[in-house]
């Protein structure tokens, strides 16, 4: 590795916690041991310290504290969200649910997973924006319907979508509206009255919090079938033993996110924008992936022609710069981006991206050594692509010329 300067540019993936939060979810692992259930001095304590994160989690959303729903993390509220609509609007015989082809993988398995169950399901297209039409939902949702899924913003290329537009088509239709805004809440301001939907995920580690928490929230008189069935745990819609710890972690998370959040968003809006600047000019052969205007401020989605991502991945990572290919959750394999995929790029675009994402603790030294670093590492691996691509053809040459020879 060149150099002591480690660098983190995968804040879509996780994000590093806020000092503040680390503390105080070791000063609650110690001292706030009580089950919250319990009515004694210990478990009002513990239910104290949740209610006091409950309302800092919905100050940041624009909601009621009753409506929040503690839960394991984003997949968890995603899974909670459709299978709960599901389950609660099948006896009123609906049973088709709508979401993007660009959804993360929480939502799009979990709509595999019932329509092997019957439930019919569409996969609504996106163009090169990444940005889907309301005129697409229009089209395909019926009274039939039961639930519209669509995230607020994009894991990898972080396009945000029209999210308000959407959930009046849905609701309309006597359809409920789901938001996965798992990579906006924290960067942008999130208001769920603003939105108009009835559910809207989010995670705590997607903003500086603890991983292993996050919320649904229930827009009220919303009737979901429960997940996890047993106690009266979160009113008797998320049932077990709360983790404390992690929750008041959460509610530190989301006030900081919501106090710095004008700021904040200026701030790494401006590094991203000279990180993306410095790469289109100084790397040839570069695009951004989607919409460039509608999108999160800490996201860029590049791609390298001629490169392989996952060897510009490896050597930036021996560099000391970590950045991701796309989805977290679909890290480790050489799957092309199925984001990028629905978006029509043709193959060796899928396959030659980088996601860029930065956050609080990111800099303009930081960005300015990507910068730096960059077109010296994308040089070389053409050039061994070359390389290798010549070998290969010269070894096809040298095979038919062999067979040539062996049946003249």
């Amino acid at each position: 590795m060149n150099g002591s300067m480690r660098i983190y540019f995968d804040y879509n993936a996780t994000t590093p916690p806020a000092p503040a939060v680390a503390d105080a979810v070791t000063a609650a692992t110690r001292d706030l041991f009580g089950n919250a259930s319990s009515v004694h001095f210990f478990g009002q304590q513990a239910k104290g310290a949740m209610d006091t994160a409950r309302s800092s989690v919905a100050a940041l959303i624009g909601a009621d504290p009753s409506e929040v729903v503690f839960t394991g993390g984003g997949t968890e509220s995603d899974n909670f969200a459709i299978r709960g609509a599901a389950e609660a609007l099948e006896p009123a015989k609906r049973r088709h649910l709508i979401a993007t082809a660009i959804e993360h993988e929480a939502v799009l398995n979990t709509l595999k997973a019932l329509a092997r169950r019957g439930w019919t399901t569409t996969l609504l297209p996106v163009d090169q924006s990444g940005i889907v039409s309301p005129e697409r939902l229009r089209e395909a949702i019926t009274d039939s319907t039961a639930l519209v899924s669509v995230m607020h913003a994009n894991n990898e290329i972080g396009t945000i979508q029209p999210v308000a537009e959407l959930a009046a088509i849905a609701h309309e239709h006597g359809a409920l509206m789901h938001t996965d805004a798992v990579q906006s809440v924290g960067k942008i301001p999130v208001d769920v009255r603003a939105l108009g939907v009835d559910m809207l995920s989010l995670s705590a580690h997607k903003f500086n919090g603890p991983k292993g928490t996050g919320a649904l929230w229930i827009k009220r008189g919303t009737r979901l079938q429960a997940m996890q069935t047993g106690g009266k745990h979160e009113r008797g819609r998320r049932a077990g033993t709360e983790n404390v710890p992690a929750i008041v972690g959460m509610g530190v998370a989301a006030k900081l996110a919501a106090e710095k959040l004008g700021a904040e968003a200026g701030r790494v809006g401006a590094l991203r924008d000279r990180l993306e600047e410095g790469i289109l000019r100084h790397v040839t052969g570069t695009a951004v992936n989607g919409a460039r205007m509608s999108r999160v401020p800490n996201t860029t989605n590049i791609s390298f022609d001629r490169v392989e991502a996952e060897s510009l991945l490896i050597a930036l990572d021996l560099e000391g710069v970590a950045v991701s290919t796309g989805s977290a959750c679909s890290s480790g394999t050489l799957e092309p981006s199925h984001v990028l995929r629905a978006m029509g790029f043709p193959p060796h675009r899928t396959q030659n991206s980088l996601r860029f994402s930065l956050g609080v603790f990111s800099t303009q030294d930081e960005v300015d050594r990507v910068v730096e670093l960059l077109p010296r590492l994308v040089e070389k691996l053409r050039r061994l692509t070359k390389r290798s691509h010549e070998d290969t053809k010269n070894a096809k040459a040298h095979e038919a010329t062999s067979v040539q020879k062996s049946s003249s």
